[in-house]
């Protein structure tokens, strides 16, 4: 069995996000790092993307889908967003981490990690 990820790392996101009445009214950015399994032998032996968890359409997707939703929590962005790459990307597990730079005076940023699985 291999026990192996492909990640997506500081996948940056502009995006309406946040409980504040200015919050809501500005577009603020978003970092995403994915870590999600996927076995890579396939893909590895024949060479050839549809072997693999294509990872620049993921990124599409999420792009797509974080630059046009309005939540106000990054708990309720993290869980939307693991449900999509686990619905259409048909994948077992991920680990999603979130964060908001910025949003915390004194801190480079603050946010979520989720870890999700089908099973």
């Amino acid at each position: 069995m291999h026990r192996d990820h492909v990640f997506i790392q500081d996948l940056r996101i502009d995006t309406c996000i946040g409980i504040f009445e200015w919050e809501r009214r500005i577009k603020q950015k978003v970092s995403l790092d994915l870590e999600i399994a996927c076995d890579v032998a396939q893909a590895a032996e024949a060479d050839k993307i549809d072997a693999t968890l294509n990872y620049k359409a993921v990124a599409k997707r999420l792009i797509q889908f974080v630059s046009e939703s309005q939540f106000q929590l990054v708990e309720t962005l993290a869980e939307r967003c693991a449900e999509i790459v686990l619905n259409e990307f048909d994948v077992s597990w991920l680990r999603l981490r979130i964060s908001k730079p910025g949003a915390v005076r004194g801190s480079r940023e603050v946010g979520v990690v989720i870890e999700r699985s089908t099973e």
